[in-house]
């Protein structure tokens, strides 16, 4: 009896989740998984946009000199397709729209061995990150 229970409450959450993601608008996911940057120097970028309205966040992004800013303006790039695509008929720039929520966490690390003194080796941890983008609109209404 408990298993059964179990299995009808799973299967319940898994439809609210379907029916939740089938709902035209609301807010637009882009991820960017495994790109070889370490996550400290991603999050420098990160924070410089995180609750900015999108085309002011293109804009710092442009200029600033990072390498990271260039993968994070294509990611953004991205999420404001997925929000048009997901909500048709509505144009990004008359929407309002802002970066909801953006976080990046540690990837995996390739270690290598670098030669050092006397026959040892040095380890480097070649890291990566994991990137998520939400943008959503600010105007209810839309």
């Amino acid at each position: 009896m408990e298993a059964t229970t179990k299995i009808k409450k799973s299967v319940l959450v898994r439809q609210q989740k379907d029916e939740a993601k089938a709902i035209q608008g609301g807010a637009a996911v882009a991820k960017l998984n495994d790109c070889p940057t370490s996550p400290r120097k991603m999050r420098l970028v990160v924070d410089l946009i995180r609750g900015k309205e999108v085309f002011a966040a293109l804009s710092i992004l442009k200029f600033t000199n990072k390498e990271a800013a260039i993968r994070v303006e294509k990611l953004l790039f991205s999420a404001i397709n997925n929000w048009e695509a997901k909500n048709e008929g509505k144009r990004a720039d008359e929407s309002g729209l802002f970066v909801k929520e953006i976080s990046v966490g540690g990837g995996r690390q390739l270690k290598r061995l670098r030669p050092a003194p006397q026959g040892r080796g040095y380890r480097i941890r070649k890291r990566s990150n994991h990137i998520t983008l939400v943008v959503d609109s600010k105007n209810v209404n839309n």
